[in-house]
């Protein structure tokens, strides 16, 4: 992730971007880029592009990774923190195989 988080950086330094990237940008930019990964399944969800996808994904990570980095925060260490709260509403013996809610489990 260190490597990821460096290489954006260099990549926003070298075209002076930063000043762009308010959290509420970077925010909405998230949501622009998930709703064009949303696209790629519009019609057919079975006969997608799967380089359009993957592109659509990336361009959704790259603005995640600038928030987490506008935000001061680790990606993994906040990643990890959910992960272990949502364990918690999603115990393993009410859930598995289950997509129901954690209050309606």
């Amino acid at each position: 992730m260190e490597e990821i988080m460096d290489k954006l950086e260099n990549f926003n330094k070298e075209r002076d971007w930063d000043q762009f990237h308010s959290p509420e940008n970077l925010a909405k930019s998230i949501c622009i880029e998930a709703g064009e990964l949303l696209e790629c399944f519009q019609w057919d969800n079975k006969n997608y592009i799967r380089q359009e996808v993957l592109e659509e994904l990336a361009d959704v990570f790259t603005y995640c990774f600038q928030m987490a980095m506008k935000l001061e925060v680790s990606p993994k260490q906040i990643i990890l923190d959910k992960l272990e709260k949502t364990k918690k509403k999603y115990p393993v013996e009410k859930s598995k195989g289950s997509s129901k809610k954690y209050n309606k489990l």
